[in-house]
Parts: structure tokens; C-alpha cells; sequence
């Protein structure tokens, strides 16, 4: 008997990418391009509706993000593997990505054989972490992570604004967002709020736009 070809589905908000993921996987024998969404609730709909074998996820996309359709898809089926392609390569990216339910994270300069075989090995159930995702995970382990509020602080302060702002923003005082700086700039072993902003940035902790 022929067994069921591999049933892909690709997500990502541009087309030429999508379009370029469906050309690779599709010219492989045994795999079939069943769907390419742009948005993250689309990615959801066309899962739902055709129950693809492989889902290939980008994190940057409009509205719903990568994470979130992850976590969607996975409180739908928590079997289905979910590749993330992207070009965010920030350990806090990672560990948000695993940590939803992705099966393993690639960059999009990963060569299309690899991303054939990767492929193939999540349908046939292994979960092939690459070297460089293991050694960001490893590090951030070894690092003190950020509250939620820390976070939150860092984000306005990437939106360029003042402590009074801020406080405003998240109803505390200007006195607690000045210990949550302290805090932050400890953490990210920093000593300015622009250094912060790029540490954050580098890291995937906080994203522009």
C-alpha cells in the first residue's frame, strides 16, 4: 500500500514566502501542500478545516501572532507537529514558541534540504532541536527572567515613554516604575534604559511594532 502523504500546511504573512515554502515541500515526493495562510486566525480556520499532518508557523504575523495560533491549535490537538520558521532568533522568542507547543524552531536561512528532512522527522514523530536553539535555551536558563510587569514596563519604554507615562499606563506609581527599571537593569546586566531597549530587542523579549 502507498502511505498518506505528508499534509502540510504554511503560515506566514508573506506571500513570496509562502509561496516559496509551498514550492520546496511540494516538489518532495510524499508531501502535499494542503493550505498557506497570512494571518494567525487563518492559520487557525485552515487547521481546523483540513487537519494538515505538519504545520509550518511564522512568529511575526498580523493580529493573532504565531505564539498565540500555536497555543490555539494545540487546545484543538495537542499531536499535531508545529514547525516554527522565523526569523526571529532570540532565546525569549524560543522559549515562548516551545513553551506554547511548538515541536522545534528554525530559522528562515535554514537550507531547503533541511527543512525537507525536518519535516520528515516531525511527521515520523522526533523532535530535532537544532545545536544553536539548544545553546539559547541553555543560556537563558542560566539567566534571571523578567516578571510579566517587568515586560510590560520594557514595552513602554520601547514606545518611548516617561516614567509618569507609564505609571499612567499600567495605574502604578512613578516610584514602582522606578523599581521595576532597577529590577529590568539588573536582569539584562544594564545600566540605561536605551541599552535595555536593545538588550530586550536582541533577546525577543520585547518586539518593535
Amino acid at each position: 500500500m502507498t502511505e498518506s502523504p505528508i499534509r502540510v500546511l504554511v503560515v506566514d504573512d508573506h506571500r513570496i514566502v509562502r509561496e516559496g515554502l509551498a514550492l520546496i515541500l511540494a516538489r518532495e515526493p510524499g508531501i502535499e501542500i494542503v493550505g498557506s495562510a497570512a494571518t494567525g486566525e487563518e492559520a487557525v480556520a485552515l487547521f481546523q478545516r483540513h487537519r494538515p499532518s505538519v504545520v509550518l508557523m511564522d512568529l511575526q504575523l498580523p493580529g493573532m501572532s504565531g505564539v498565540e495560533a500555536i497555543r490555539v491549535i494545540r487546545a484543538t490537538d495537542p499531536h499535531t507537529p508545529i514547525i516554527v520558521l522565523t526569523m526571529y532568533d532570540g532565546d525569549e522568542d524560543i522559549h515562548r514558541a516551545l513553551g506554547a507547543g511548538a515541536t522545534t524552531y528554525l530559522l528562515k536561512d535554514s537550507l531547503s534540504d533541511d527543512l525537507v528532512c525536518v519535516v520528515r522527522a516531525v511527521h515520523a514523530g522526533e523532535r530535532p532541536i537544532p545545536p544553536h536553539v539548544k545553546a539559547r535555551l541553555e543560556d537563558r536558563a542560566a539567566r534571571p527572567t523578567l516578571t510579566q510587569r517587568e515586560v510590560h514596563v520594557l514595552e513602554r519604554v520601547l514606545e518611548g515613554q516617561r516614567n509618569k507615562e507609564i505609571a499612567a499606563s499600567l495605574a502604578i506609581s512613578e516610584e514602582t516604575v522606578e523599581v521595576h527599571l532597577k529590577h529590568i537593569f539588573t536582569k539584562l546586566g544594564v545600566h540605561d534604559r536605551t541599552a535595555a531597549v536593545y538588550v530586550a530587542l536582541r533577546r525577543g523579549i520585547v518586539h518593535v511594532g
